[in-house]
């Protein structure tokens, strides 16, 4: 038996992944994987580094400043999130990453981003969180159009959900059988069609299939959900998602919100902790 947790996205939302996870940590409830996707990456490390309560501390205590995710960073440096700020000044000094336990960790850490010559995703094993890697973590959170193209081994990046948002089927195809999967959005959720085109054609024309994945991501993250359904159903994976609709926006700046996802992620993973278990075969 081996295990996998499949982390969506979402930006700010995915502090509700952050809450599930610290419940995960406390329980040692410890997978033999992580595969995350742009927030769910971001939040997945510290699960690896073991850092209980290390997402929610700095997403509260900077999220004022404007270098952690805003317009303004985007204007002064042309992405959304300041490059040194949140990947190395927050990292390195501010509420600092514990490196050498992720590098220790037996539990293997991916993280998916869009590749933009193929418009596909690209699973990236990490086996530490520095130089090179970090640069992927980055590409993998780096939303289109508010973002530089992150090139890093001759690639060009951008944020892993446009191509595979929920990476269930990759958890499967790694060899990984007893996958939980947390989801960012409540159940019922049916992603809309991609407005606007026009815009991707016009930033970037010269990347073909990236265009076709913005254009098709709607199609892909709907497959997507009926694929998870269809395995929650027949026991193959445990599925966590919020148990009920906090209006959270992705850049979300009302820290009782941000503190109110989070408390549903711990509380929604106590309520499954048994179920959990059971999956897993684990004991009380």
């Amino acid at each position: 038996m081996s295990s996998c947790l499949v982390l969506e996205g979402g930006g700010k939302r995915g502090i509700y992944t952050a809450g599930v996870l610290d419940v995960l940590l406390e329980n040692n409830i410890i997978t033999d994987a992580v595969i995350g996707v742009s927030a769910g990456a971001i939040h997945g490390c510290s699960y690896v580094s073991r850092q209980i309560g290390r997402s929610i501390r700095y997403n509260l205590k900077y999220n004022d400043d404007y270098r952690f995710m805003s317009l303004k960073s985007w204007v002064k440096t042309g992405n959304l999130v300041d490059t040194d700020f949140a990947y190395h000044e927050l990292p390195e000094k501010l509420d600092v990453f514990d490196y050498k336990a992720f590098n220790d960790s037996p539990t293997k850490f991916y993280v998916t981003c869009t590749n933009l010559q193929t418009g596909k995703a690209e699973y990236i094993l990490c086996p530490t969180m520095d130089g090179k890697y970090m640069d992927y973590l980055r590409a993998s959170a780096s939303l289109p159009f508010v973002s530089k193209i992150v090139k890093v081994d001759n690639l060009e990046l951008l944020d892993g959900g446009l191509s595979d948002s929920i990476p269930l089927q990759k958890a499967i195809d790694l060899g990984f059988n007893k996958n939980i999967v947390i989801q960012t959005r409540p159940a019922g959720y049916v992603k809309k069609p991609f407005r606007f085109g026009w815009l991707a054609k016009l930033i970037y024309g010269k990347h073909p299939q990236f265009i076709k994945a913005l254009t098709n991501r709607h199609i892909m993250y709907n497959q997507e959900l009926d694929f998870i359904a269809s395995q929650q159903k027949e026991g193959s994976a445990f599925v966590i998602r919020p148990s009920q609709l906090i209006k959270v926006g992705r850049m979300e700046t009302n820290p009782e919100i941000i503190k109110q996802m989070y408390e549903l992620g711990r509380n929604d993973a106590l309520q499954n902790l048994a179920g959990i278990k059971k999956y897993l075969h684990l004991k009380d």
